[in-house]
């Protein structure tokens, strides 16, 4: 997704669990948000079309993850609680001590297991296209991934981006990475759903409509968030479901002016108690 004229971001790496992490920061004022992507995307392939309309008025951190972007690659598998003790470190690095949250898939998994067990660190979590147990994924993208090799994805953006922006831009390292994210968090059994009920901060859940994601599982989710009600009765839950039409897993943030919106709104929106968000 090509990004749209801005201001030039602040730009820096944060020394992490062995990691020079990269992260970008764009625009000032609010709560920052920090932006969490997928498996094989980065920064820019993710979030770039988003980031200029996220960043009006609010600060917006973004990182490149373990092996991906601009981030090197180290000895250790990939999974989501070395990868949020990784966001952790970087929060720390920066001297934030509350942020939103706002994750894609793998970024999703993280946001999640930040929301769960580092609570405080987060105000409002927006956890997309991602399940909170095995059992709500439809199958077929875990054993694609297992499968990945670096001539199946030959030519595509993913392997242009990773050659040209990687710390070590060879096929070697990017079949390692593939090979890491075959074999992402398994053996976990997700959580519990006293665990989804318990998470404080209010929940944007947003799925695509052909996603990995099974449908009733979002809903499931939203009902362990409290949603699923008559909000004409009952008043309009803090946390959330969003369903973007047509669109699958991969493309899962690209309907950009829908995301954006939904996005904002819930950032934007009084917490309970009225306190104001901004």
């Amino acid at each position: 997704m090509p990004r749209q004229a801005e201001t030039n971001p602040e730009t820096g790496y944060a020394s992490v669990n062995g990691l020079q992490m990269y992260y970008e920061v764009h625009g000032s004022g609010g709560t920052p948000l920090l932006l969490l992507h997928g498996g094989l995307f980065d920064i820019e392939q993710q979030f770039g079309a988003l980031i200029p309309a996220l960043s009006e008025g609010r600060r917006v951190i973004a990182a490149d993850f373990q092996g991906h972007g601009r981030t090197n690659d180290i000895d250790r598998p990939l999974n989501t609680p070395d990868l949020a003790s990784d966001v952790v470190g970087l929060l720390a690095h920066l001297d934030v001590g509350e942020a939103d949250v706002f994750g894609f898939s793998v970024g999703g998994a993280v946001a999640l297991h930040l929301a769960i067990k580092h609570p405080g660190l987060v105000r409002k979590v927006i956890v997309s296209s991602v399940s909170f147990r095995p059992e709500g994924d439809r199958g077929g993208n875990a054993e694609a991934v297992s499968a990945m090799t670096v001539d199946m994805i030959a030519g595509t953006p993913m392997e242009q981006r990773y050659l040209a922006v990687s710390p070590h831009p060879d096929h070697g390292h990017l079949q390692g990475l593939l090979d890491k994210l075959g074999g992402y968090d398994a053996g976990s059994s997700g959580w519990t759903d006293d665990e989804i009920r318990g998470i404080a901060a209010p929940t944007l859940i947003t799925v695509g409509d052909c996603d990995m994601v099974k449908l009733e599982h979002a809903v499931r989710f939203l009902q362990l968030r409290g949603g699923d009600v008559n909000g004409d009765f009952d008043g309009v839950p803090a946390s959330q479901l969003a369903v973007f039409p047509g669109t699958t897993h991969f493309f899962g943030l690209s309907r950009t002016n829908l995301v954006q919106d939904v996005v904002t709104t819930f950032l934007d929106a009084p917490s309970a108690g009225g306190r104001p968000d901004q």
